[in-house]
């Protein structure tokens, strides 16, 4: 027999090839996986910090805790709301109609319970102390002239009491709410209303077979502005009591942008001078509502600015309900459990400053020297003013006439303020316009006018008729022609519109937001990360521990305050009440600000951009010209130049910063009246935000063959011709082209398009610039019956 040779094997070498296990799909159970991994434990699971595993009833159990808790504290928070150690509830009382006298209602809140401990503030707040309920509440009555102090007096309370008589229709020959009830609402609702109680006074003097349907009647009126909101008679004492269990007990409203921020209504305050300098120091005491306010910080006073704080005095009081004296004193009642008393650290105290300091050297920035100042005085002098004065007007009277409704004749064609580049009108309109004119002041100055119709014209502002005239026909050719233009004959169109530039595609097409600044944009502050810096402001704000809290009776000693802002804040306050908020860290900076807005149907006239308007954004009210563009999604946004009725826009203006959310205001001064013509929120703090004007060149074809064409009276030279020839052209026909070269010296020029062109088409080209804001940032509007030209402004 011959020896068997091994049988070789085949050993598989480093580059043998590892197949993908198939995904059977069926789920592993922990069993299998233990029994696969037999014991091992991964690198990983002993690095990582050992989880300790719940098992299901643990977690159930853990779940319950946690829920139990949340319920706790709610419970525990809405319990102390106006208790014995708490600050009671500040309560706003409200007519609806102006002829109703809110003080009968505030008559029934105070006799409603005999045991009742009823006192009296220095500033007029009424403390009502309901030993049944272990509640106290705070009612206070804004004077009814002053509208803006009435919104103010609203965003401050817990809580308001709207008033509406059932027979306000017999008794003052009205509507049960007028029309000073519904712009008060109207405002109101759009700043948002804290919570609401509407009570329904003098329903005992309606026919009992007819209180049902007044009080529905009434039901359906409030419903256009409060839908869940149910009526609660306020007639006798009985329903005094009802009205103040259902404050005590009801759900509050939560309002951000008040309740994230420390917020005081002045029980007193006093103003010290002793040396007459000019500044004086102000003690204001009032129990602190919101968050924590910290000595460090700054504060704002409506009516007077931002200011900081030499030092805070506290105290934790808490209120005994029972052991009433003979006099009824609610101070004598008061227990003073600790005593707090902080004063401001320089070194860690919030400075003043409010814009940026521009560093000359900076991006190659020139500073005008003497010369510069002397040229421009010499301009300004030479400057020629063209007034339209109305017949039989003297020198004197045209005097009065404002330089900014004249028309200056000088060689700049480029005027950024008021929008030249729109040219709504030809030469023949605007003479036929003028003719009007000249006839309409024939009538006036030669018609036989009877007694009435004088007193009429004393009343009406013929030049302000005349501007809303023009305004409203330059609105209605800009929404029917959009930023369509006339090239100038006498002005070459390179010069003309050197500041603009074509663009590929208006949504994709790269600009850099930082190029070409303005130097006021060197005057202002901005955020790396806006959102994260608010993050981290807020959550300092809730952990802030060395602080007044929220609850205490404080005395606040701001510094510093000029005694001429004082003396004319008290010639305007007649009411004798005083608003403060705790405005968080970089507040008092200057920014750009972005409002979302949508008009209102109290003003039906369009708005011009960089029209002069009154803003109340949040706590703060103050007096800007914004800039108008469309709300998109996109990087830019086109620049509105009027701002039409019954559409949405964003406005965008210098303003001191502050983080959202806060709802927004818009007024607009008509005959020295605010009238409330848009509302919205606060969209951004932004620098960024690209608004992008347009201006659109028309053509007309003169010869058309398939998709080349004659294009002429878009410009009348060759060398604009050849300037503008890398932009692109479109038509109103949605045909795309482009300029191939010039016809002649006299404007014509030879295109090319992607497709068939129409005889009865029109050749367009689109140019951008971008367009800032200005620097018009007025701050501290003192009072509503004040002229806003008198507002002051505070840095």
């Amino acid at each position: 027999m011959g020896i068997e040779k091994p049988q070789a094997v085949h050993r598989p070498g480093l580059l043998k090839q590892a197949n993908k296990l198939h995904k059977h799909g069926r789920h592993r159970s922990k069993g299998s996986i233990d029994l696969g991994t037999k014991g091992r434990v991964s690198l990983k699971s002993l690095t990582r910090k050992q989880k300790k595993e719940l098992n299901k009833e643990a977690r159930r159990h853990k779940s319950e805790q946690i829920r139990r808790n949340k319920r706790d504290d709610i419970l525990a928070k809405k319990r102390g709301l106006g208790g014995a150690n708490n600050a009671p509830f500040l309560v706003c009382v409200l007519p609806l109609h102006q002829q109703l006298d809110p003080e009968s209602a505030l008559a029934i809140l105070k006799t409603c319970d005999p045991e009742a401990i009823v006192s009296k503030s220095d500033t007029g707040v009424v403390h009502v102390a309901v030993s049944r309920f272990k509640q106290r509440f705070s009612f206070v009555i804004p004077p009814k002239d002053n509208e803006l102090e009435i919104l103010d007096t609203l965003k401050v309370c817990d809580s308001a009491i709207l008033l509406i008589s059932a027979v306000a229709g017999v008794e003052f020959g009205a509507e049960t709410i007028d029309d000073w009830g519904s712009r008060i609402l109207s405002a109101s609702v759009a700043q948002a209303l804290p919570t609401v109680s509407v009570a329904v006074m003098d329903l005992e003097s309606v026919h009992p077979k007819k209180r049902n349907e007044t009080k529905q009647n009434i039901q359906k009126l409030i419903a256009k502005w409060l839908p869940e909101e149910k009526l609660i008679t306020l007639d006798k004492d009985v329903d005094g009591l009802n009205l103040l269990r259902k404050i005590g007990g009801q759900k509050q409203k939560l309002i951000v942008y008040r309740d994230r921020r420390p917020h005081l209504y002045a029980e007193s305050f006093e103003y010290t001078n002793p040396n007459n300098e000019a500044v004086g120091n102000l003690k204001i005491s009032g129990y602190l509502r919101g968050s924590g306010l910290s000595v460090n910080g700054l504060v704002h006073i409506l009516g007077l600015g931002d200011f900081q704080m030499d030092r805070i005095e506290a105290d934790n009081l808490i209120y005994s309900f029972t052991n009433k004296n003979k006099d009824g004193n609610l101070n004598e009642n008061l227990k003073s459990t600790m005593h707090y008393d902080k004063y401001a650290d320089p070194k860690h105290q919030e400075q003043l400053i409010s814009e940026n300091e521009i560093d000359e050297m900076e991006g190659e920035q020139t500073w005008p020297n003497e010369e510069d100042y002397k040229q421009a005085e010499e301009d300004r002098k030479a400057k020629k003013i063209i007034k339209k004065v109305p017949k039989g007007w003297s020198d004197y009277q045209a005097a009065w006439i404002p330089d900014i409704d004249a028309e200056s004749v000088s060689g700049d064609d480029e005027d950024e303020d008021e929008d030249e580049d729109m040219n709504f009108s030809d030469a023949k309109s605007e003479s036929s316009s003028e003719e009007d004119e000249d006839d309409f002041k024939t009538v006036v100055t030669e018609s036989e006018i009877g007694v009435n119709d004088e007193k009429y014209d004393q009343e009406m502002d013929i030049q302000a008729e005349i501007q809303d005239l023009q305004k409203i026909k330059a609105a209605k050719s800009d929404a029917m022609f959009p930023d369509e233009i006339d090239t100038p004959q006498n002005i070459p169109a390179r010069v003309r519109f050197q500041k603009y530039r074509g663009l590929e595609s208006f949504r994709t097409s790269p600009w850099d937001p930082k190029e070409n600044l303005p130097l006021d944009y060197a005057k202002i502050f901005q955020f790396e990360n806006f959102d994260r810096t608010k993050k981290r402001i807020l959550k300092d704000q809730e952990e802030m521990l060395e602080c007044a809290m929220p609850g205490w009776y404080v005395t606040i000693h701001v510094k510093d305050i000029p005694q001429h802002l004082w003396d004319t804040y008290c010639k305007s306050n007649q009411s004798k009440s005083l608003i403060l908020y705790g405005i968080l860290p970089h507040e008092h900076k200057m920014s750009v600000l972005n409002v979302l807005l949508k008009r209102t149907s109290n003003y039906e006239l369009p708005i011009k951009s960089k029209e002069r308007l009154i803003f109340q954004c949040g706590y703060r009210r103050f007096v800007v010209n914004p800039i108008f563009s469309e709300h998109t999604n996109g990087n830019k946004h086109k620049y509105f130049r009027y701002y039409q009725p019954n559409t949405t826009a964003v406005a965008t203006f210098f303003a001191r910063i502050q983080f959202p959310p806060a709802p927004v205001l818009c007024f607009k001064e008509i005959n020295n009246k605010l009238t409330l013509i848009a509302t919205g929120n606060l969209l951004s703090i932004n620098p960024d935000r690209m608004i992008i004007k347009r201006i659109v060149l028309s053509g007309h074809l003169l010869k058309v063959h398939k998709r080349s064409a004659v294009v002429r009276f878009m410009f009348f030279n060759r060398e604009d011709i050849k300037y503008f020839q890398p932009c692109k052209l479109r038509t109103k026909y949605g045909r795309i082209g482009h300029i191939k070269e010039p016809l002649g010296t006299h404007g014509h020029m030879k295109c090319s398009f992607n497709g068939q062109l129409k005889s009865q088409d029109t050749v367009l080209l689109h140019l951008y610039k971008r367009v800032y804001p200005k620097w018009s940032f007025e701050d501290c509007i003192v009072s509503l019956d004040d002229d806003i030209d008198n507002s002051m402004e505070q840095d």
